[in-house]
């Protein structure tokens, strides 16, 4: 083995090992504390400790973090830490946020009972309108029930 070719072995293993460790940092954690709605953009954990912890996320995320049905409610994130104070929730495809109620970890989803529609934020119904309902589920499983 050359000189060259062992320089050129060690830095990619060095790179590796690098991208792993940033990989590793940068996985998922969770919060968990009490949610309080706090303006257009976002909303705010309050933890255990009393840490207050600013949530963010992508828009339809945004949404369920202003809806004030779920203010106050003990609230569990799963996402990563932007900065100090700072958490972005994972898209909302992801399925990562949920409210601890009687011992249960539920979903949160949103039920428009006229349509049999399922959506995963707050707001109007697409096809009739109405106001779609706080629906906390424990599973996401269709069930013919």
């Amino acid at each position: 083995m050359t000189r060259r070719t062992f320089s050129v072995l060690s830095l990619l293993c060095a790179q590796g090992a690098l991208v792993r460790r940033a990989r590793a940092e940068s996985s998922p954690s969770s919060l968990r504390g009490k949610l309080t709605t706090v303006g257009e953009q976002a909303g705010a954990l309050t933890l255990p400790g009393g840490e207050l912890v600013f949530l963010t996320g992508d828009e339809p995320t945004r949404g369920v973090l202003r809806d004030a049905r779920l203010n106050g409610v003990d609230f569990e994130v799963i996402g990563r830490r932007l900065r100090p104070g700072w958490f972005e929730i994972e898209p909302i495809h992801k399925r990562a946020m949920f409210v601890h109620k009687d011992g249960k970890k539920l979903f949160v989803t949103y039920w428009c009972a006229v349509c049999a529609i399922r959506t995963y934020t707050p707001g109007i119904c697409w096809c009739c309108q109405e106001e779609t309902a706080l629906d906390l589920r424990e599973s996401l499983e269709i069930s013919n029930s």
